[in-house]
Order: structure tokens, then C-alpha cells, then sequence
């Protein structure tokens, strides 16, 4: 697979809005692993931009560029305001979320609970689309509940495209709104790439990404024979270097980071964020993982779980647990010397 620029295919490889993960600082440090990966926002409800903290919901760092603003919400008026708002605090993409089956978002009758009603969904992005310049987009499921029929989702897609949508994010599995919790609903309706593929085929003017139970990239190289781009999730969280080798891969950059250098880079990061009030868990919850399966990455992790998370906690956990983590490299090269 030959490299591509973000300018021939913004859609390639991203990683998907994750609800309590993916806040700026989450993608802060992803922007640091991979510079070209296109970053989502969690979902944020329009009517909150509208009466809440709009600096609170919505800032973000120039670095995490390109980065989309996810919406939820079914008032067509609400989410073209919403969307204007977030064009001017200079998102780079509105997507809707069509595809979330938690009894809350079902409560404010949108998420996945909206692929029932697709001529409600068509007026919204016909009004997002109206209300800004950037690309609309729409992020969505196979199918809910009873309704799980190939012709259905194809004609779904019909109709937002009609109102001038051209990327379709499509999480590989149903929703069940009723039965399965968000959780399960990740994991327990099988997968069915074969349609995501058709969708392809079908509509090839379109651009599909594919979305669910990708973990690795080179699971990402193979949906990209088939389809437009490839949406990692959890896998990211779990460990954020599955993007170690994305840039160097797929967008021809020569640049492969390494844990460390992320680590320091987010510890400056940290200590301009609490200048500005921002407490050290709000960061460090997001770099438990960073050295997963590595020398003390065990130790890492402890540490910062144990330390971070305290009222006041400063920089200085971070540097107590990068000279741990040292000492715990030290040794294992050592330890790898003098094997016989």
C-alpha cells in the first residue's frame, strides 16, 4: 500500500470518539504518537454547547489538528447551531453520532435509537451541512435491534447522501438498544465487515470507513483493500502505541516515536495544563498504558494510579515515575548482558 498525504485522503486511519476517553488531553497524547491519525472528540450533546461552558466542552490544542467535533442530539435547529459553533472554534469535521445505544443518549432520543428514523437524521445533516463549510459526517451501526436488514442500511445511507453526506463511518455491528449494556454492545453483536465491504461496491462514490474490533495495523491494511478508511478504538486506549509505526506506514512520514520521548513531551505538557488549573489525573489517567508490555511498565502504572490521582499531586509524579522506570530499564539491559 503506497503512503497517501491527509489531503488525498483525510478519512485513512483515525481513532473513534470514546465517551470519558477521548478528551483533549487523551488526543493530546496521541497527537504525539501519530501526527497524521484523524482524532475524534467525545461525543458532546448540542444542546450543552448551546447553554453550557463552551470553553470547557470545546477547547483544544492547536497540535491535535486534524481533529472532528462528534455531536449528539435530533433537533435539527440545536446541532446546526451546535455546529456552527464548533466550526468557529475550528474543528476540522462535524460528525453525528447515530450509532451510541446507552439508556441516557436513548433518553434524549438520539444516538443509535436515530437509525429508526431516517428522515429525522436527514433533516439534521441537511441543517448541519446548511450551517457550515466543513465536512458533515455521520457515524453509525449496521442496524438496531429488530431491524437488521442489509437493504436498510443501504437505503439509510441512500437518503443521508441525498441530503449531500459523503463519508459514513460504519461501526461493523447492530445495536441493541434494550438487553445489552454500552459495554456488551461493543463486543457481543457479531461483527459483519462483508456488508461495510458492500456498502463500498454499492456506493463507491461514497467514503466508508469501517469501525469496530480493528486492533492492530495490520488488520487496518487489510479492511483497506475493501474500504475508504479504518477507525481503531479500544485497542488505541488500551495501548496508545498501536499507532507507533501509523505515520511511517501509511502516511510516508520518516518519524517512529519513541514511549519515552511521549512520556517527556507529556510531562511538559502537564505542567502548562496545571499552571492553568487542570488537575494531574486529568493527564496521567491517560498515560497508564504508555508503557504497556514494556520493563516497568507494571511499576509505571502503579505509581501513577497510586499517586496521580491525589489531591495536589504535582509534576513530580511523573519525574519519580520516569526514574523508575530507568532504573527498571537499567536492569533488564543488565539482566540481558550477562545472559548466558
Amino acid at each position: 500500500m503506497a503512503p497517501v498525504t491527509q489531503k488525498q485522503n483525510p478519512y485513512l486511519l483515525s481513532v473513534a470518539p470514546m465517551m470519558d476517553w477521548t478528551d483533549r488531553h487523551f488526543r493530546y497524547l496521541l497527537r504525539l504518537i501519530s501526527q497524521c491519525t484523524r482524532l475524534y472528540t467525545e461525543m458532546v450533546v448540542a444542546q450543552s454547547i448551546l447553554l453550557g461552558n463552551r470553553p470547557r466542552l470545546l477547547d483544544f490544542s492547536p497540535a491535535e489538528h486534524p481533529v472532528a467535533l462528534q455531536l449528539g442530539g435530533s433537533v435539527p435547529e440545536q446541532l446546526a447551531a451546535a455546529a456552527r459553533i464548533g466550526e468557529q472554534w475550528g474543528y476540522d469535521e462535524i460528525n453525528l453520532n447515530l450509532g451510541c445505544p446507552s439508556p441516557r443518549v436513548q433518553g434524549g432520543s438520539f444516538g443509535a435509537c436515530l437509525m429508526l428514523e431516517p428522515e429525522r437524521v436527514a433533516e439534521c445533516m441537511a441543517a448541519m451541512r446548511q450551517a457550515v463549510r466543513l465536512p458533515v459526517t455521520a457515524k453509525h451501526r449496521l442496524g438496531v435491534d429488530e431491524v437488521e436488514d442489509y437493504r436498510y442500511l443501504a437505503r439509510f445511507v441512500e437518503r443521508l447522501a441525498g441530503v449531500g453526506v459523503q463519508v459514513f463511518i460504519v461501526h461493523a455491528r447492530k445495536a441493541y438498544l434494550k438487553g445489552l449494556s454500552p459495554a456488551e454492545n461493543r463486543t457481543i453483536p457479531p461483527l459483519r465487515y462483508e456488508w461495510v465491504y458492500r456498502l463500498k461496491q454499492d456506493f463507491p462514490h461514497l467514503t466508508i470507513v469501517l469501525n469496530g474490533g480493528v486492533r492492530t495495523l495490520d488488520e487496518a491494511q487489510a479492511h483497506l483493500e475493501r474500504v475508504d478508511g479504518v477507525m481503531l478504538g479500544r485497542a488505541v486506549y488500551e495501548d496508545p502505541f498501536v499507532l507507533e509505526q501509523a505515520d511511517a506506514r501509511f502516511f510516508g512520514l520518516n518519524r517512529v516515536p519513541t514511549r519515552l520521548e511521549v512520556a517527556q513531551a507529556m510531562l511538559r505538557y502537564a505542567e502548562a495544563q496545571l499552571e492553568q488549573g487542570t488537575p494531574l489525573w486529568a493527564i496521567a489517567r491517560h498515560m497508564l498504558n504508555l508503557f504497556k508490555g514494556q520493563p516497568g511498565g507494571r511499576l509505571w502504572r502503579r505509581l501513577l494510579s497510586e499517586r496521580a490521582c491525589r489531591r495536589g499531586a504535582g509534576v513530580e509524579v511523573l519525574r519519580q515515575a520516569l526514574g523508575v522506570l530507568a532504573e527498571a530499564n537499567q536492569r533488564a539491559q543488565r539482566a540481558c548482558a550477562t545472559w548466558p
